[in-house]
């Protein structure tokens, strides 16, 4: 991800070139890791027992070098090819020469450290592919569609503009289009992250429609991927399926996680001047005996105790072992950290995006209040209200009914003559009385006194629902999609973790998006915004920010997730494409699991700064060492093969890491 950082192209790319598919799929890279170290495991406590035949572990050893250099060896020739060297080059050159020198388990020992740190940072790197293939499972593949009176079924890639398509109930929508007959509410969360499903219903003048196309209304417009309600809907196909909004948020994540990471260009640049420096100078070393008074076997010796000092092997892994430790106390907390890169960057954010449905409240309407009008108790509105609304399967209708249910405690009797009315409510018998149930768009006649609390508690985030029996105003419903339990006090860690701006990102209206910050204590509130204009909220945020996180949960939080430094994705409720999207999965679907995370991701970053010191003052110390002769091989091995344990030994520390 981290499209921040500028995308430059490195011909020969280290973490990513291994072609790790083999015998054992993706795996066979981590695979092989692990059976070079059993090998030489077994190897060197065989070494170690007298009265066995000093070949057996050098078979051990042989097997060793081929699994755990086997990836290395492949891609060092592709490097070599090409005319680079690469660390790959390196680490093959030190361990053959540690060989030579009857050092075959140091040598294996090297193969083993380096295919081990490779085969841990690619077990995820699939993760971009895996984001697109799921993205273009949201669309159907196929399309019903009316031509020449009859009703078939063809591919979706078919579809042109004009057709008509027939949308059953609860299906997906196979094209954006505008709907010309038929009403339904449409479950637009997928594509525009909205809290509630929201009612469509026809275009007015289908003619007009034809010559001016901005006579459309929300309430009259579909997008591909959406699900219908229980209602059968016709739509005119208004784009092609590759100009889709879904279409346009595949493009959205394939662009942004095509680029690369800062730590992934830290890494490109060290190989470039670090390697083809060590080559030189063993090169150099090599020759000494024509300028000084030694054998050329004293110089061989020399320069291999010097390639074996200078071998990246504790460079190598001291971020892979401090990322592995990491990644587990992470995932036996609650928090997948997908890669060592979204593991160091969350440390360092200075802002961070929520969206609001499903992340910062908890995606589904709730009952949250209820009003009598004109005399009429709370209980008997909610009474009137259930026996309409409880045959419905209308998303408002179940969350009223279940809502009053909890508070009325008895079995209601259902109305009858239910019917829709436009979208905008329904219409029912009960007990002799006509009842109207809807939005305040329902009623043309609806008195200041009323509208101005209808207005009032839509300020406060509300979706106000007005129940009316023969003519006459009887109450009014609140639903809303609340706030978390943990929302509130989850802002106030991450306010004392030092994240100096936190933003809310919804495609709710701009009164929703403020009343439900204000309760959580977000101060910026941004609202009515599509895919795009998140994406282009989080690229306004990169500008004044030095990093930032996207927190979503649902596909139109993707291409977002992808352009910020490190994506978030609420777990259990988080869509599919939306997890495999984001760089950190927060697995049980808690919020508050956040402030851990990032204190986490705090501590592996200055461990993994140790490690680095570590690993490089070893070789600043022991390459002048062997250079002059103070130090041999041996002393090099002690000393390389000492920081490498403790570099991993360091990084284990994290597995102990307790959240203050």
């Amino acid at each position: 991800m981290s499209s921040n950082h500028n995308n430059q192209d490195h011909n020969h790319n280290h973490d990513c070139s291994h072609n790790n598919e083999g015998v054992f799929g993706s795996k066979t890279e981590l695979i092989f890791s692990i059976l070079a170290g059993s090998l030489l495991t077994v190897g060197f406590l065989l070494s170690l027992i007298p009265s066995v035949s000093h070949w057996f572990s050098l078979a051990l050893y042989l097997l060793s070098f081929f699994f755990g250099g086997f990836y290395a060896i492949k891609e060092a020739v592709l490097s070599v090819l090409k005319g680079k060297f690469d660390i790959d080059f390196l680490m093959i050159v030190a361990a053959i020469g540690a060989a030579s020198l009857d050092k075959w388990a140091e040598g294996a020992l090297l193969l083993f450290l380096f295919s081990l740190g490779h085969g841990l940072e690619h077990s995820a790197m699939d993760k971009a592919k895996k984001s697109i293939a799921a993205l273009a499972e949201l669309a159907p593949k196929v399309a019903l569609v009316r031509r020449d009176g009859q009703d078939v079924e063809i591919p979706i890639d078919q579809l042109v503009v004009g057709d008509i398509v027939i949308v059953k109930p609860n299906s997906k929508i196979s094209a954006d289009g505008v709907v010309i007959k038929g009403q339904s509410a449409v479950n637009q969360a997928p594509i525009t992250g909205e809290s509630i499903p929201v009612d469509k219903i026809p275009v007015e003048n289908i003619d007009q429609f034809h010559s001016d196309n901005k006579i459309v209304k929300p309430e009259n417009q579909v997008f591909a991927g959406t699900i219908n309600g229980n209602q059968v809907l016709e739509v005119e196909v208004t784009n092609l399926t590759e100009d889709s909004t879904l279409a346009r948020l595949i493009k959205l994540v394939s662009d942004t996680k095509a680029q690369k990471s800062q730590t992934q260009l830290l890494t490109d640049e060290i190989q470039v001047h670090y390697v083809p420096a060590v080559i030189a100078l063993v090169l150099l070393l090599l020759c000494a005996f024509l300028v000084v008074d030694e054998s050329f076997g004293d110089s061989f010796y020399r320069a291999m105790a010097v390639l074996v000092a200078a071998s990246p092997c504790a460079l190598a892994i001291s971020t892979p072992s401090a990322v592995l430790s990491g990644i587990a106390r992470g995932a036996r907390g609650g928090v997948l950290f997908k890669g060592g890169g979204p593991l160091e960057e969350l440390g360092g954010l200075t802002a961070i995006a929520f969206d609001k449905t499903g992340t910062l409240t908890e995606g589904k309407p709730k009952l949250t209040g209820v009003t009598g009008l004109n005399g009429i108790s709370e209980e008997e509105v909610l009474e009137v209200a259930v026996a309409v609304e409880k045959m419905s399967d209308h998303p408002l209708a179940a969350a009223i009914v279940k809502g009053a249910q909890d508070i009325i405690k008895k079995e209601i009797s259902p109305a009858q003559h239910v019917e829709a009315l436009n979208g905008h409510g329904v219409k029912a018998e009960l007990n002799g009385s006509t009842i109207l149930i809807g939005n305040s768009a329902l009623f043309k006649d609806l008195p200041e006194e009323i509208s101005s609390q209808v207005s009032e508690k839509e300020q406060a985030g509300n979706t106000t629902i007005i129940v009316q029996r023969d003519h006459i105003f009887i109450g009014l419903i609140s639903v809303m999609d609340v706030p978390r339990v943990e929302a509130m006090d989850t802002i106030k860690r991450l306010k004392k973790l030092g994240i100096k701006r936190m933003v809310m990102l919804t495609g709710d209206n701009q009164q929703v998006a403020e009343s439900v910050a204000k309760q959580i204590g977000i101060k910026d509130a941004w609202g009515g915004l599509l895919p795009e204009q998140k994406l282009k909220a989080i690229e306004d945020l990169l500008k004044r920010e030095e990093r930032v996180a996207m927190v979503g949960d649902g596909v139109n939080d993707a291409p977002a997730m992808a352009k910020s430094s490190v994506g978030i994705a609420m777990g259990a409720a988080g869509s599919h494409v939306a997890l495999e999207t984001a760089d950190v999965a927060l697995m049980a679907n808690n919020l508050d699991n956040l402030p851990f995370a990032i204190g986490l991701s705090r501590k592996s970053h200055r461990i993994i700064r140790q490690n680095l010191v570590i690993s490089l003052g070893m070789v600043a110390i022991l390459v002048p060492l062997t250079i002059v002769g103070v130090a041999g091989i041996g002393p090099a091995v002690v000393g390389h093969e000492g920081s490498t344990l403790l570099v991993v030994f360091n990084g284990l520390r994290l597995l102990a890491y307790k959240q203050k």
